[in-house]
């Protein structure tokens, strides 16, 4: 057992076959910040072997079935490595602030003690290519636009004008993280095995996504309609 997780094996090709991991109820992409409030023991622990590395992450994974705190939650096999960028304590937690890198497959969950840990292997990254630039662009499309909408039915984590990355690969997958549309589906987007397949997915999502919220919202204000006629 490693007693601590760098990231940079992972940039540098080494096999890392350990990782701490933190199993959440939402989806981590790579290229999406993460913000987290540390309380549970085990996870205190987690961070403290963490810090002695020079570059800390850990895994993350969603939760299958279960719940974030108290252990015992079924787990998803695909995650992303979170890389801790900031660290500051509050009143009864800490604050840990990272962001999402490399994708990974669980090949093995390793016992709980003293917090979550999992062998793994790393996925291969997605490569862009400028044909994909049409493409790209019809999906930041369908994103915004059905961000738009589902800002008139519900408050929204992201809005449609936020800030995406220049680069075209790191938007891509930040599109798959802004995007309203299901855990599920977010899973199936973070197992892409190209970009294109990213893309497409994404786009044709966040299109439905769009098209329900709009219908939604049509027969609420019909509902209503019926209720002040006397239906």
């Amino acid at each position: 057992m490693t007693d601590s997780f760098s990231a940079e094996p992972w940039a540098s090709g080494l096999p890392v076959l350990e990782l701490p991991m933190f199993p959440l109820g939402s989806v981590l992409f790579p290229h999406m910040p993460l913000a987290l409030r540390l309380f549970e023991e085990r996870y205190l622990t987690m961070l403290a072997h963490l810090l002695e590395a020079e570059d800390p992450a850990f895994g993350v994974v969603l939760i299958e079935r279960g719940r974030e705190t108290g252990g015992g939650e079924h787990r998803f096999r695909t995650g992303t490595v979170a890389e801790i960028v900031e660290v500051d304590g509050g009143e009864g937690f800490v604050a840990v602030i990272a962001e999402g890198g490399q994708r990974f497959e669980v090949t093995d969950w390793l016992p709980d003690d003293p917090y979550p840990r999992a062998e793994i292997r790393a996925l291969e990254d997605l490569e862009w290519d400028e044909r994909w630039e049409r493409l790209r662009d019809e999906t930041e499309a369908a994103v915004r636009r059905s961000l738009a909408v589902a800002s008139e039915f519900s408050e929204q984590q992201w809005a449609s004008v936020v800030e995406l990355a220049d680069d075209p690969l790191e938007s891509s997958w930040q599109l798959a993280g802004i995007a309203p549309v299901s855990e599920i589906d977010q899973m199936r987007f973070l197992s892409a095995g190209s970009l294109e397949e990213l893309l497409v997915g994404v786009r044709d999502r966040a299109t439905e996504a769009g098209e329900a919220f709009i219908a939604g919202g049509i027969a609420d204000a019909d509902d209503e309609d019926w209720d002040v006629l006397g239906g």
